[in-house]
């Protein structure tokens, strides 16, 4: 396997650890141990990830995570929590994967890594407070949803078919600051509006039938 194949598994899955840094370990462990997955010859010095114990708590934590994912305002509060682990288990796996024999590259590993891990992270964090901030309920939901089916698929892709890591890589880093410049730009109109004093519209209580009716200056005194 040649380093674009090394690198790029390292990549994507230090990008996937700053989404879900306890299913990657989880999917790496249970892909060493089981073999559903053909796992390339370097990822061998991952053998820890494949412990019982370490996989147990890994998917213990997976999915606390995910469910935790799934209510609003709860999984900002997890993601600031995390906004040094996932850096820095991103690049551990990085580091991780490729060859230890050449500390050049290892070195490369961890620093990109650990960057990769924190963009994905940034965008997911500040996605996630600009959906929240929304009234509109469904839209955390569906956001943690798509991120399980995006995480899972690539997961499964870069570990089957390493030639193409690289590119999965640089899609998921690609998403991560679309992502990024989305949040932006919706907060700092958020903030312009707040500037002049415009109100942002908030879900209110529906008027009944009967208020209707009885008009604005409708009252005990009224008629």
């Amino acid at each position: 396997m040649g380093i674009i194949e090394i690198l790029g598994i390292a990549g994507s899955v230090s990008l996937l650890a700053g989404w879900r840094l306890y299913l990657c370990i989880f999917a790496t462990g249970a892909a060493m141990r089981w073999g559903p997955l053909p796992l390339p010859e370097h990822l061998t010095a991952l053998d820890v990830l494949a412990n019982p114990w370490v996989m147990g708590v890994a998917a213990l934590a997976a999915l606390i995570e995910l469910l935790t994912d799934k209510i609003a305002w709860l999984d900002s509060a997890w993601d600031a929590v995390h906004t040094l682990v996932r850096p820095i288990g991103g690049a551990m796996l990085a580091l991780a994967i490729v060859d230890p024999s050449d500390p050049t590259t290892q070195v490369i590993a961890f620093i990109l890594g650990g960057a990769g891990a924190l963009a994905s992270h940034a965008s997911k964090a500040g996605t996630r407070a600009v959906i929240n901030a929304s009234p509109e309920p469904v839209s955390n939901l569906a956001a943690s949803l798509a991120e399980d089916v995006v995480i899972g698929g690539s997961l499964v892709l870069v570990y089957a078919f390493p030639a193409i890591a690289a590119l999965v890589a640089v899609a998921l880093l690609a998403l991560a600051i679309y992502l990024t410049l989305m949040a932006r730009r919706v907060i700092r109109k958020l903030l312009g509006r707040k500037g002049r004093g415009e109100t942002v519209p908030v879900r209110t209580a529906p008027v009944s039938a009967g208020d209707q009716d009885a008009g604005p200056n409708a009252g005990p005194d009224a008629g």
